[in-house]
């Protein structure tokens, strides 16, 4: 079954280290496509997407749960492969949570050799250090609306590099005080660039875009501009 297929993925994410075995040279894939990135500092910009398979989250506001399963296993030259049909030079890794799976940190080094800009997003629950220098990382921090703010992997703070990107999801006003606590209490400004989002159909933009005006720190507001062009529409 699909979701015994993805549990897998996960399980043996969590026995075996990463990058070691047969398994990194697989990847257990939802979908590969060229679109518009639509978050982040990246956005605008045509971006191949590859979207893995699994995630061991549920955040109450999450748009991607048809990634929770199924997929189709293939190893990193196939994935590599697709990649390079639709000729762009970004390639985002992506989920799901794509560091469940031991064969990610491989495509993103290989990706890398072959002189693509690399970015990751990721849950913020895993060891972002799992990827090889020059991956650019966005990294969410969980507020409590997501449900999952509990699960944060707080270490992975300390381990920001140059480049990378932190995100907050936020769903009411509770959310934006705990991440502006979050954002003095560790000097994020100072880490990375900081990206606050409103939760899809949950929170209007123009009213977080007025708290990020009042608050007087320099935040991203970050929109999903792919949703603005497309919609749910899946690959897009």
């Amino acid at each position: 079954m699909a979701g015994e297929d993805t549990l897998k993925v996960i399980d043996d994410a969590e026995r075996v280290p990463v990058g070691h075995g047969a398994d990194a040279a697989r990847l257990r894939v939802t979908e590969v496509f060229f679109s518009i990135q639509g978050e982040s500092s990246h956005m605008g910009l045509p971006c191949v997407m590859v979207r893995l398979t699994g995630c061991n989250l549920r955040c109450t506001w999450c748009d991607t749960e048809y990634s929770f399963t199924g997929g189709e296993t293939v190893s990193v030259d196939e994935v590599v492969a697709r990649v390079e049909v639709f000729g762009g030079k970004r390639v985002e890794i992506t989920g799901g949570e794509p560091l469940l799976q031991k064969g990610a940190p491989v495509l993103a080094r290989r990706l890398l050799d072959l002189g693509y800009t690399v970015l990751c997003e990721t849950s913020g629950e895993r060891d972002i250090d799992l990827m090889p220098p020059g991956v650019r990382r966005i990294m969410d921090l969980k507020p409590p609306g997501s449900g999952e703010a509990h699960r944060m992997r707080w270490e992975n703070i300390a381990q920001l590099r140059p480049g990378d990107e932190v995100k907050f999801v936020i769903t009411d006003r509770a959310d934006f005080e705990w991440m502006l606590d979050v954002i003095r209490r560790y000097d994020l400004l100072s880490r990375a660039h900081v990206l606050v989002s409103p939760a899809y159909t949950q929170l209007p933009p123009a009213e977080l875009a007025a708290w990020i005006l009042a608050c007087g720190l320099d935040l991203r507001l970050n929109l999903q501009m792919h949703k603005t062009l497309w919609g749910e529409e899946r690959g897009r």
